[in-house]
């Protein structure tokens, strides 16, 4: 597999959440990080998301916020 994305984080399934239409995702990060994305329900249906599972999060963005109090 080859991505164009530069930003590929291997880790596990922590925790997955199923709404009626998207489904939440935690994946931990080795160091013990956490990252959560928001995917269809179909598609995690489709990846067979389950905890534990081996998994890369891909971050691809155009425009990155940066923000202070």
């Amino acid at each position: 597999m080859k991505l164009s994305a530069r930003n590929v984080l291997k880790g596990k399934v922590k925790a997955v959440t199923t709404g009626t239409v998207n489904t939440e995702i935690v994946v931990e990060l080795p160091s013990g990080e956490e990252i959560v994305s928001m995917i269809t329900k179909d598609s995690a249906e489709r990846l067979g998301l389950k905890v534990g599972k081996e998994v890369h999060a891909v971050i691809k963005a155009s425009n990155v916020m940066i923000a202070v109090d």
